[in-house]
């Protein structure tokens, strides 16, 4: 899905004051996944452009304490993101439902648009039945597009074990289908 000017804009406008090209580079890098963490963790455009706002602040202001010999800036982030993920479901009610379609093409039919809305909430609701910690690792391997190796640094789990995780949980999904 394409990030919009208005998303940018607001992201921008939150660390205005960046100067650093390194800076400018990383963002431009990581946005979309960020972004796209967040479409699967939380759902609701106007949380989604909040929270990576949010991440993007937030990694702007602690940007003395990132350490390069302890992770990637990509596993720093996104470590940043799931926190400000679980802050936002400690302050938020207990159902937030996913409003808006990923990436909606003009040249869909209303049809089309009906069937996708429908798969989408037909998702959202499973996904809402798995357990946080599956619905997190589904987040960061495909709203992030990490690797089981990222997500296996960022929680704490070995590398097979996401494996194992995101195999059973999309079989789930499927069964469920």
């Amino acid at each position: 899905m394409a990030i919009s000017d208005a998303v940018r804009h607001r992201v921008v406008a939150r660390v205005s004051s960046a100067t650093e090209a390194d800076w400018d580079l990383l963002y431009a890098e990581q946005l979309p996944r960020i972004y796209n963490f967040f479409r699967y963790r939380v759902g609701h455009w106007a949380d989604v452009e909040e929270l990576t706002a949010m991440t993007f602040e937030k990694a702007w202001r602690a940007r003395h304490r990132y350490r390069r010999d302890l992770a990637g800036f990509a596993t720093w982030l996104l470590t940043i993101a799931r926190n400000v993920a679980v802050d936002h479901f400690r302050r938020a009610r207990s159902d937030v439902p996913l409003d808006e379609a990923a990436g909606m093409a003009v040249d869909r039919t209303p049809e089309d648009e009906a069937v996708l809305q429908s798969d989408v909430e037909r998702l959202t609701t499973l996904l809402a039945g798995l357990p946080d910690r599956e619905r997190d690792i589904l987040a960061l391997k495909y709203g992030a597009g990490s690797t089981n190796r990222a997500i296996a640094t960022l929680t704490g789990l070995s590398e097979s074990n996401v494996g194992t995780i995101v195999h059973r949980a999309v079989q789930t999904l499927r069964a469920a289908w």
